[in-house]
């Protein structure tokens, strides 16, 4: 394998592992076991470990190695409290916007949630992927889509944020349920609702490991201190009616 591919694939294969959290935030690594890991020279895989610290997943530590980088909760706040104001707008707009067929594909996607579930072959991963392929479907219907792809260039915090969810908690049916209340208004155009069950969907994940984030997974975050007034704001939000039928 020439040096070029060897850096393609070490990058690929450790940005995958970085955001599905099999290297977790703030794990350190040696560069040599690195090399042996992937059986190449210390050149290629040098050149990966800095296309990663360019991304911001990896930093380097001096005469240690590279460290997958910590989350900032700040930044997850504003990320999500942005993409809430977004995707608002994406879903106001659908009914104007979208062509016959587009209900019929997001229910589409949410009954491959659905079988995914129900399957003895369940990854995280994999639901992770169906989640995010539904909201993308209402941005791209209403033509929008570089509104997702301005919530995606968050990967360093929010892509491992939201698979840190879906890794800690398992609550994977109450994603799909509150998915299925957002197509129900959207069919029965009750757009008065939407905000309001988005708001408390988007920011679940914060809600959902409310107990573990300033505990277990307090070392994840580089400013952990301050989590605990995120939450309360976050835990201010009451639970729309319409999820408690």
């Amino acid at each position: 394998m020439r040096a070029k591919d060897t850096a393609n694939h070490v990058y690929a294969s450790l940005r995958k592992e970085i955001l599905g959290l099999d290297i977790v935030p703030g794990q350190l690594m040696r560069e040599q076991d690195i090399c042996e890991r992937f059986e190449a020279s210390r050149t290629p895989v040098h050149v990966a470990l800095e296309r990663l610290c360019d991304t911001g997943l990896l930093e380097f530590v001096p005469y240690k190695g590279v460290r997958a980088t910590l989350l900032k909760f700040s930044h997850i706040y504003q990320i999500i409290l942005m993409r809430t104001v977004l995707e608002t707008k994406v879903l106001n707009d659908f009914d104007r916007k979208a062509d016959p067929f587009a209900l019929e594909r997001c229910h589409h996607s949410l009954r491959n949630q659905g079988i995914l579930l129900a399957s003895d072959q369940f990854e995280p991963a994999a639901f992770y992927a169906l989640d995010s392929q539904l909201h993308q479907t209402w941005f791209d219907e209403v033509g929008f889509p570089l509104f997702w792809d301005a919530i995606q260039d968050s990967e360093v915090y929010y892509t491992r944020f939201r698979m840190l969810d879906i890794v800690e908690m398992h609550n994977f049916k109450e994603i799909v349920q509150e998915h299925a209340v957002l197509l129900s208004l959207l069919e029965s155009q009750q757009y008065d609702h939407i905000e309001g069950v988005l708001t408390y969907h988007l920011f679940g994940g914060i809600r959902r490991m409310q107990y573990v984030l300033q505990s277990d997974l307090g070392s994840y975050f580089s400013d952990a201190q301050n989590i605990g007034s995120y939450l309360d704001r976050v835990l201010s939000f009451e639970r729309p009616d319409c999820l408690s039928e």
